[in-house]
């Protein structure tokens, strides 16, 4: 389990030994499909490290609009927010797919930082990192054309859980078009005739909550707004 664990840059720079000691302070946790974890504006009290399962992280923004912040993984961490005082996680965290979980208590996590500063150091990192992502997240929605937003959703997901198949490689956890929507700030219509057109240009392959990605290096000539030939061209851009 310790090895699994210190897939995290919690872990960073400490020795096997110290880490089985930070994982023994901790305890197992079922994660079961459906299961919120927490609610975002409540008290911050316990941090997770995702052992197996898929956690999604979603913030109602003030008009009331549901946006998918992220997905967290094996060796993901969630609610690292706990190392700061009396503060309230700024986010809602609902299993997706399910699995095991450690997970430390506030006070515990608190006295263990304390004792090994190296992970006092690497949680403020996890913090600073985590605003930094929000900070991006914000700036692709304020000034991405819509399918960029898209394609680097896509393969930011691909990168997190991607499993080659026959057909290319699949993001391996329940992923609606609505999920999608809700991951770029855009509407159900809007990814709907996106993901309808690269279908029909060979991209990618959209099932049921199944998302595969046949064509990564043009999903990635979209995402990085590369040139592509005239009619490719003409095709992207008349979404």
């Amino acid at each position: 389990m310790c090895g699994l664990v210190s897939k995290t840059g919690l872990f960073l720079g400490l020795n096997p030994a110290e880490c089985e000691q930070i994982v023994s302070a901790g305890r197992q946790s079922s994660l079961v499909e459906g299961e919120i974890l927490f609610h975002q504006g409540d008290q911050a009290d316990v941090f997770y490290i995702v052992l197996s399962g898929y956690v999604k992280l979603t913030e109602l923004n003030p008009e009331g609009h549901q946006i998918t912040v992220s997905y967290v993984g094996s060796g993901g961490g969630i609610g690292i927010i706990v190392a700061l005082s009396d503060t309230t996680y700024p986010v809602t965290a609902e299993v997706i797919t399910g699995g095991v979980a450690v997970i430390w208590t506030k006070e515990i996590f608190r006295k263990l930082m304390l004792q090994y500063p190296l992970l006092s150091l690497n949680g403020m990192e996890m913090i600073a990192n985590y605003f930094v992502h929000l900070q991006n997240r914000f700036h692709e929605l304020a000034a991405e054309r819509v399918e960029r937003r898209v394609a680097r959703a896509l393969l930011r997901l691909v990168r997190h859980a991607g499993r080659k198949i026959e057909q290319g490689i699949l993001i391996d956890f329940p992923l609606s078009r609505q999920d999608l929507a809700e991951v770029t700030g855009t509407t159900l219509f809007t990814v709907s005739r996106i993901l309808k057109r690269w279908e029909q240009q060979g991209i990618v392959l959209s099932e049921r909550e199944r998302v595969t990605i046949c064509q990564p290096h043009q999903l990635m000539i979209i995402a990085e707004d590369l040139p592509q030939d005239k009619e490719e061209s003409t095709k992207v851009n008349s979404l």
